[in-house]
C-alpha cells in the first residue's frame, strides 16, 4: 500500500532563454539566436510581459518529460490535458500488475461539505481514517486475488485485469512543455496567488506539486512571472 506520488524528470529541455529567443524573433529574425548566450535575467521584464498580456506562444518552446507513478485514477483526470501534452502509460494487456494499491495519509481530508460547486473538505475522524484504510485494503485484496485466479485458469491478461480497481498505482512518461504544464498547474492546484480558483482532487495536485517544483528549477524566471500575473496561463 502507498500514499504518495512519485514523480521524476528524466528528460528536459527548457529555460528561460528559450522563451526569449521564440520572442524577438518576431523582431530581430536571425538575430534573436543571440538570446541563447545571453543571461535572460536582464530579459525577466520581457517574459512578465509575454504573461501578462498572455502571449502564450513563446513559452511553447521547450519540453520535458516526467516519469509518474500514481494511482490509475489520478491517470484519469491527467488524460483530460490533451493540448500539448504526450503519453504512453504501463500496458496491462501486455504484463501482468504487481499489487500496488493507494490508500490515503493520515494528512488526507476525507469528509466533503456543501453541495457540488460550493463545497470544501475536512478532516476526516480517526474512526473515519481507520475505516478507508481497513476497507480499501480488504477490497484491494479480494480484487487482486480474483485477477490472479483468472490468470492461472489463462484467462488473458486484457481480460483479468477488469477484476482491478482504479487505486492500483500505474506508471507514465508524460511530455509537455511549459505553456501545457502551466494550464495543468492552474487547474490542479490550488494557490494563494491564483487569480482563478481551483478545486483539484488532492492526489492529482500531490503531482502537480512535484511537476511544478521541477519547472521552477528550470525555468525560474518563468516560472515566477506565472505566479506574479495569477497562475492563469497565457
Amino acid at each position: 500500500m502507498r500514499s504518495d506520488v512519485t514523480v521524476e524528470l528524466v528528460k528536459s529541455s527548457a529555460s528561460d532563454a528559450d522563451v526569449l529567443f521564440a520572442a524577438r524573433v518576431s523582431t530581430l529574425g536571425e538575430q534573436s539566436l543571440e538570446e541563447l548566450q545571453k543571461d535572460p535575467e536582464r530579459s525577466k521584464g520581457l517574459i512578465n510581459y509575454l504573461m501578462r498580456d498572455r502571449h502564450g506562444s513563446p513559452f511553447e518552446h521547450n519540453s520535458m518529460t516526467f516519469f509518474i507513478s500514481a494511482p490509475i485514477f489520478v491517470f484519469r483526470e491527467f488524460m483530460r490535458h490533451r493540448v500539448g501534452w504526450s503519453y504512453n502509460e504501463e500496458s496491462g494487456r501486455y504484463r501482468e500488475l504487481e499489487p500496488v494499491f493507494y490508500v490515503p495519509g493520515e494528512s488526507r481530508k476525507l469528509v466533503q461539505e456543501g453541495r457540488p460547486g460550493k463545497y470544501v473538505f475536512v478532516e476526516g475522524t480517526p474512526a473515519q481514517h481507520a475505516s478507508v484504510t481497513s476497507v480499501l485494503s480488504e477490497t484491494y485484496e479480494q480484487a487482486y486475488t480474483a485477477y490472479q485466479k483468472l490468470l492461472a485458469e489463462g484467462v488473458a491478461r486484457e481480460v483479468a485485469r477488469a477484476a482491478l480497481p482504479v487505486g492500483l498505482f500505474s506508471s507514465m512518461y508524460a511530455t509537455c512543455n511549459a505553456r501545457s504544464l502551466m494550464h495543468f498547474l492552474g487547474l490542479r492546484t490550488q494557490h494563494e496567488l491564483a487569480k482563478v480558483p481551483s478545486f483539484p482532487q488532492r492526489e492529482i495536485e500531490m503531482v502537480g506539486e512535484k511537476m511544478e517544483e521541477e519547472w521552477a528549477r528550470l525555468m525560474p524566471l518563468t516560472h515566477a512571472a506565472f505566479n506574479a500575473n495569477g497562475r492563469v496561463a497565457p
